[in-house]
């Protein structure tokens, strides 16, 4: 297992949706573990494999204590709506309020291609909701609006210049 660097914003590979896993083979199980070794860094809540450079459809969360992984997930339920500060690993140094489902049900596959059902609320919800949109080439700051988003983008701008936030 390894700590893998994170891509950052203006990576391509963020912003280039993520193909489906077919290959269940060493190569799939040694990313699956620097997935999960990579995660439990403190600080961390959720990575996707796109985030370390690879272009396959797969996720590990560490929330509340609880580690794992997904591959190919898919959401296949959302109800109710909470609002509250996300960030992201590969837009290091901002947040923003967000909107997202109270709640999210993810499916998918483990390595022995057995189903995977996760389901979460609160921070949990927000994470599976955030990495599974990460396999789509979308970030968080995508969604945000007026005020808010302008405010993201001129603290982005001004972090890539290095003039940090001010």
């Amino acid at each position: 297992m390894t700590i893998r660097p994170l891509r950052l914003l203006g990576d391509p590979v963020l912003r280039t949706p993520c193909d489906p896993v077919v290959r269940f083979d060493d190569a799939l199980a040694r990313l699956i573990d620097d997935l999960l070794e990579t995660v439990q860094e403190p600080g961390r809540a959720g990575l996707a494999a796109n985030q370390i450079g690879s272009s396959l459809a797969a996720f590990s969360y560490y929330v509340d204590g609880q580690l794992g992984y997904v591959i190919n997930p898919q959401i296949v339920a959302l109800s109710g709506t909470q609002s509250g500060p996300e960030a992201c690993l590969s837009i290091p140094g901002v947040s923003a309020d967000r909107a997202r489902a109270a709640q999210a049900v993810v499916t998918g596959v483990d390595l022995r291609e057995e189903p995977v059902r996760v389901s979460g609320t609160g921070e949990l919800a927000r994470c599976l909701q955030h990495e599974t949109d990460h396999l789509h080439g979308e970030l968080y700051i995508d969604k945000l609006t007026g005020g808010e988003r302008r405010r993201i983008i001129r603290q982005v701008y001004q972090d890539q210049a290095g003039h940090g936030p001010g």
